[in-house]
């Protein structure tokens, strides 16, 4: 399980990071909280953000359950697909909304890899 809590835990890093990103942005684009509304690159990096708590709420939890339940070994591979996938995810997004497909692919490939993974893992043992 060494290999998944490490994975979530650079997961929730970049998570952190991208948080961050938000909060200083909120100073300088003059974005008072509550507001989750104003400059167009403020928001950019709010729905960075967002998304990316979204894409976690699959992630952690399949993470484990492969790892446990198919490889330990390949949830390193997977888990850094999903990071990759986030950061480019970060970059085009920042850059213009509409180039954030490759990155939005890594990320969903490596979610329903790991999803898609351990419930055929479950299913052959249940027959």
């Amino acid at each position: 399980m060494e290999n998944a809590t490490l994975i979530v835990l650079l997961a929730l890093l970049q998570y952190t990071w991208f948080s961050t990103r938000v909060g200083m942005a909120r100073g300088k684009y003059h974005v008072d909280a509550p507001a989750c509304e104003g400059d167009e690159t403020w928001s950019r990096l709010f729905r960075i953000h967002q998304n990316t708590l979204e894409q976690l709420v699959v992630m952690i939890p399949a993470v484990y359950a492969f790892a446990y339940y198919v490889s330990s070994m390949w949830v390193l591979a997977i888990g850094g697909v999903f990071l990759i996938g986030r950061f480019l995810y970060s970059a085009e997004y920042l850059k213009d909304p509409k180039t954030r497909v490759p990155g939005m692919v890594l990320t969903m490939l490596a979610n329903m890899t790991l999803v898609l993974g351990t419930l055929g893992v479950l299913l052959a043992k249940s027959f």
